[in-house]
């Protein structure tokens, strides 16, 4: 027979219970005991949901307080100097969150470490960071403790960690040498981790190394065969079974090398890696078992069971039954946590959706109808095959309109009128800024009372005159705060907003929303994507009512604040039955509409935020030439629409950008703003080397951490920008939104962040006069 697996659960809970648990916790409301009794109860659920299911390998240690890297960070005892305490046996809590969000209390004031997008998803995990000659050890119980845990509810669970190589891979060097050459540093660790399971009654482990996914070069694969070869001798003698676990993309070249070493099972992503089943089938070693990731764990549409029953047949033809297990393609992180909850739901379009409770479901049926129990399941089959034919055919889906405006664009479409340097005389010309100008990317803080108002407007327990003048008030005093730090230029605030992308999803045709499809982004914060079902357009203009109004009240430039098409493609749930770069330039038509009806209406300076273009690249090198014309192309359409001197701002976070900077200059913003503050201007590097000809705003106040930096920190960062880049052409601005924090750091944030500027002008026009 075969079997099933998951690889991992959403650990936030049905209603974002950890969220709530974790920010209580941070603001003192509860203590830490309260805050894990939560998480044990959310996973005692999902243990339990996932036995219900007749799941066979359900995971363990793929719940956590922050993130699954941080998690492994402290297991092997890669903690940097700065946050060690000499007592400390095992990461306490607040040497985790510190690291985590930073600290500033009783004399310590830590930053945090970096963060970075999970290799192309909208997840950020916190960057291991490595030292020559770094030693390792067991720091954390978490793995442990999580196994015994459910044993005692009587469940046995497949622990799951991070594996070694992709560790070692997606860490950062903090000085000069091969983090790789840490590997024989490493392994003792692990192989201590997989005997103290082994003590404990572990009988299988889960061991994920998706770094195999992407184009490794010869001396990664060469540490990886070291690596295995050792731990599958150690989970040998110790009699623990070694599931080994990729997901993302296919395997290309490297399928030979997971192949090569001695496990139990083999775990790959046939979502999105299907076609080199075939090749699979002929490289495991006979009696081996492979895991077919054929339910989709990233999007929310119904799995085809008819196909996936295809893709098993092969496999179980050539393997026999018992050397085949039925898996989502990764970990259910991705998705929301149930469908059942979404009682608002066009019943329609919810025929066509799959949460991760429901992914199980669909799991266990392909198992069960395998294993010859089809007639129990005939029902459940039937209403598949009828939703995936009403989807293909719906008048929901298709707008012939759309359609036809996409596919007669044409190359001027794509082109603003002049180049950049014409552009530029205009804008300096018409909005006469300071050296270093100063802004904000977006948002300010979304307090208790913008919450609760619209939570109010949204039940109906105030009406649209109140919530419109709540929003008004907001919006007013917002921009008397930015006029009083004296920032330059100025934003709305965003205070009608609740999410950037989720936003102009719900006045967009051809999305739809759920009620509580919540995603983790990274720690505590979810976001909840809408779900891209059909044709997109725009019934109406968006943004131009509060963005024109919030002008009004100021002679200072007020910006525009759209999200660009990529972003809002990247960060939503989308269709998979047409290709994404069609979806993608319905978008930016849609986001064109709206930057002509804002410069209609006065607008000098539009941001069009594009901070996932990065993480939307293809896994595998070969395939990024095609995906940045189409998403280069994309933004440029959604912009070419303005005048000369309406100045294009883009916003970017989080992303390496050496690789894709020609890309980056191809967009043609007239400004671009990235995140610098965490890396300590590290990521300017490419845009310095490049000679990147545009103006560049370096982020200086690192906004996922509660700290506030001074001015002297904020200075340093900018005089450091000013040793790579022309002065002229650098903007002042914090790394991203500041929605989340709290206006008390906020105003003294900014209030820094503008008099490290001034210094700097001060500087530069002392100089002046002295030359």
């Amino acid at each position: 027979m075969v079997y099933s697996a998951n690889l991992g659960f959403p650990r936030i809970g049905h209603n974002r219970e950890l969220k709530k648990a974790v920010e209580n916790f941070w603001k003192g409301n509860i203590s830490e005991t309260e805050l894990k009794n939560t998480a044990t109860e959310i996973r005692a659920k999902n243990w339990s949901i996932q036995q219900k299911t007749n799941i066979d390998y359900i995971p363990s240690n793929d719940f956590s307080f922050y993130d699954q890297m941080l998690d492994t960070i402290c297991l092997v005892g890669a903690i940097p100097e700065r946050y060690r305490r000499n007592t400390e046996s095992n990461v306490s809590l607040e040497t985790y969150f510190a690291m985590a969000r930073g600290i500033q209390k009783d004399g310590i004031d830590l930053q945090a470490m970096e963060m970075t997008k999970w290799f192309d998803t909208n997840y950020h995990y916190i960057v291991p960071e490595f030292t020559k000659g770094q030693s390792f050890s067991i720091s954390s119980d978490k793995i442990f403790s999580e196994y015994q845990e459910a044993k005692g509810l009587g469940i046995e669970t497949r622990p799951v960690i991070a594996g070694p190589i992709t560790f070692l891979c997606l860490g950062k060097e903090k000085e000069q040498f091969n983090k790789l050459d840490l590997l024989d540093n490493l392994l003792p660790t692990y192989e201590q981790i997989i005997i103290k399971l082994s003590s404990l009654g572990a009988k299988d482990i889960q061991i994920d190394e998706p770094i195999l996914v992407t184009d490794i070069n010869d001396d990664i694969k060469a540490k990886y065969k070291i690596a295995y070869n050792l731990l599958s001798r150690v989970c040998k003698e110790n009699n623990i079974n070694l599931h080994i676990t990729t997901y993302f993309a296919n395997l290309d070249s490297n399928a030979k090398d997971l192949f090569s070493i001695d496990a139990k099972s083999y775990h790959v992503d046939l979502v999105r890696g299907g076609k080199q089943l075939s090749e699979y089938l002929d490289l495991i070693p006979e009696g081996k078992t492979l895991s077919l990731g054929v339910v989709d764990g990233r999007n929310i549409w119904i799995n085809n069971l008819e196909r996936s029953q295809e893709t098993i047949n092969k496999a179980v033809e050539k393997l026999g039954s018992e050397n085949v297990i039925i898996a989502p393609s990764c970990s259910l992180l991705h998705t929301p946590v149930d469908l059942e909850t979404e009682t608002n739901l066009d019943s329609e379009i919810k025929s066509w959706l799959s949460f991760s409770v429901q992914k199980l479901s669909e799991i266990d049926c392909l198992k069960q109808i395998t294993n010859g129990q089809s007639s129990e399941y005939s029902t459940y089959i039937e209403n598949n095959k009828s939703a995936i034919l009403n989807r293909k055919t719906s008048e929901k889906v298709n707008n012939q309109s759309v359609q036809s405006r996409v596919a007669n664009l044409t190359a001027d479409d794509y082109e603003r009128n002049s180049n950049y340097e014409t552009r530029s005389k205009a804008q300096k010309a018409l909005l006469n800024l300071p050296d270093f100008p100063t802004t904000t990317i977006g948002s300010f803080p979304q307090t208790k009372e913008v919450r609760k108002a619209r939570a109010d407007y949204k039940k109906g327990a105030i009406d649209q005159e109140k919530y419109d003048e709540f929003i008004a008030n907001e919006t007013i005093d917002c921009i008397r705060k930015q006029e009083e730090y004296d920032i330059d230029v100025l934003v709305h605030g965003e205070f009608e907003r609740n999410d950037m992308v989720e936003y102009f999803g719900e006045q967009l045709s051809g999305f739809t929303f759920t009620k509580n499809g919540w995603v983790q982004s990274y720690g505590s914060r979810c976001v909840k994507p809408p779900v891209i079902y059909g044709d997109v357009s725009r019934p109406n203009a968006m943004t131009v009512r509060w963005t024109q109004f919030a002008q009004e009240q100021t002679k200072r430039p007020v910006k525009g604040m759209l999200t660009a098409p990529v972003t809002i493609l990247q960060w939503s749930f989308v269709r998979d039955d047409q290709p994404r770069e069609t979806t993608c330039k319905q978008i930016a038509l849609a986001i064109r509409d709206e930057v002509a009806d804002l410069e209609k209406a006065g607008i000098a300076v539009i941001q069009v935020d594009e901070p996932a273009i990065r993480e939307g690249l293809p896994i595998h090198k070969k395939e990024w030439g095609e995906y940045l014309k189409w998403a280069v192309d994309s933004f440029k359409l959604s912009v070419s629409v303005a005048e000369d001197e309406t100045q294009i701002h883009t916003h970017m976070c989080y992303s390496e950008f050496n690789d894709i900077i020609e890309s980056i200059a191809r967009m043609d913003a007239d400004v671009i703003s990235i995140e610098t503050s965490r890396s300590q201007m590290e990521l300017l590097d490419a845009f310095a080397t490049f000679k990147y000809p545009n103006e560049i705003g370096p982020g200086v106040y690192d906004i996922h951490s509660p700290r506030v930096p001074t001015k002297t920190e904020m200075k340093e960062l900018l005089l450091k920008a000013t040793k790579v880049l022309p002065e002229e052409k650098i903007w002042v601005n914090p790394d991203c939104g500041l929605k989340t924090r709290g206006w008390d750091e906020v105003g003294k944030a900014l209030q820094e962040m503008v008099n490290a500027a001034k210094e700097l002008r001060e500087n530069n026009n002392s100089q002046k006069a002295t030359a």
